[in-house]
């Protein structure tokens, strides 16, 4: 029998979206085809903002739809690719005057289907750009075909750019906007037992007691390293000495710092992380301009946790720390 609680795994996500409308009545959830929008954007946003991607790593996206974040999202089953119809028809139905701008992350039935999507938008004369996330650099390689996966700075990038759009960004403003903030950002993840699967009940891999995947990816894909699982102090420290390595420029802006649960992580074992990846950052000479931590980008059930940096650029932060009445987000207002 599955150990996920799901009675049925292939209705799961359906079943789960009317429990998040439920409990959100201000969302509206469409189900032929299957999207989550709402209709209380700024009277100052020009253009809205979609993203999506396969069920399972919630909350991302839905609980990201709201004031000041995404105007709507789009699921597919777990871990598959929402269908172009359904990118498609929430788009039509949060368009506004200016367009739409679709933030994707990195993988090929996503890249796929929102460019179906955005041709049928064209073709109905509604403008469609498309802001593409990368962030992950375990799979920084030129033996890795498709390049960097798109993990847990897509939630930057639509905190971000969910604030420009409200104060009356245009597309192309947007466009640019989000690519830049993908571009400064950069992620790594890590996990001491993998995911359920949700047909099976099996594990996606197994790990000994003392090793740990380096670079999991957040849909059970094992790392291309396994470790032995060292002190946290030097696994933090490990992690931030790539993901600067990564980064774009010598120089040192101010940092954003998010940690993230992949679903089994503790708010105790995050918070812990978190403070100790600060400490490590400024031990280093780098400006932590803001922090946030949480479960926002998940993977099931796994037990583990990815650090993101942004290198910030003047005006990020104020973006950052604009509100927004997306369920899912953590207030971080001064």
């Amino acid at each position: 029998m599955p150990a996920l609680f799901l009675s049925e795994p292939g209705q799961g996500p359906e079943v789960a979206l009317h429990g998040f409308a439920r409990r959100h009545p201000w969302v509206r959830l469409t189900t032929d085809p299957l999207f989550v929008h709402h209709d209380r954007a700024a009277p100052t946003r020009r253009v809205a903002l979609v993203s999506g991607g396969g069920s399972g790593h919630e909350p991302m996206h839905v609980g990201f739809v709201g004031t000041g974040m995404l105007d709507a999202a789009v699921p597919g089953k777990i871990f598959a690719s929402p269908h172009n119809r359904q990118v498609y028809e929430a788009s039509k139905a949060v368009a506004r005057d200016g367009g739409v701008l679709h933030i994707v992350k990195n993988y090929t039935g996503d890249k796929i289907n929102f460019g179906i999507a955005a041709e049928r938008l064209a073709a109905d004369g509604i403008e469609a750009d498309r802001v593409l996330v990368d962030d992950d650099v375990a799979t920084e390689s030129d033996e890795t075909a498709t390049g960097r996966r798109g993990t847990a700075a897509t939630i930057i990038v639509e905190k971000i750019l969910g604030a420009a759009a409200d104060r009356g960004d245009s597309l192309s403003s947007l466009t640019a906007l989000g690519r830049e903030v993908t571009a400064h950002s950069r992620s790594i993840a890590v996990a001491t037992q993998a995911l359920t699967s949700p047909n099976s009940g099996a594990r996606a891999f197994e790990l000994a007691p003392d090793q740990l995947e380096y670079g999991v990816g957040i849909h059970g894909e094992r790392a291309s390293t396994s470790i032995a699982r060292p002190p946290l102090e030097e696994l933090v420290d490990r992690m931030l000495t790539d993901i600067l390595a990564a980064l774009p420029g010598a120089d040192r802006k101010p940092l954003l710092l998010l940690v993230n649960g992949l679903g089994a992580t503790t708010e105790l074992e995050l918070c812990a992380i978190v403070e100790l990846a600060a400490r490590t950052l400024t031990a280093r000479g780098h400006d932590i301009a803001a922090v946030q931590v949480g479960t926002f980008v998940s993977a099931l059930d796994m037990s583990g946790f990815s650090i993101t940096l942004t290198q910030l650029a003047d005006g990020w932060l104020d973006l950052w720390h604009a509100p927004t009445t997306a369920p899912a987000w953590k207030d971080t207002t001064r």
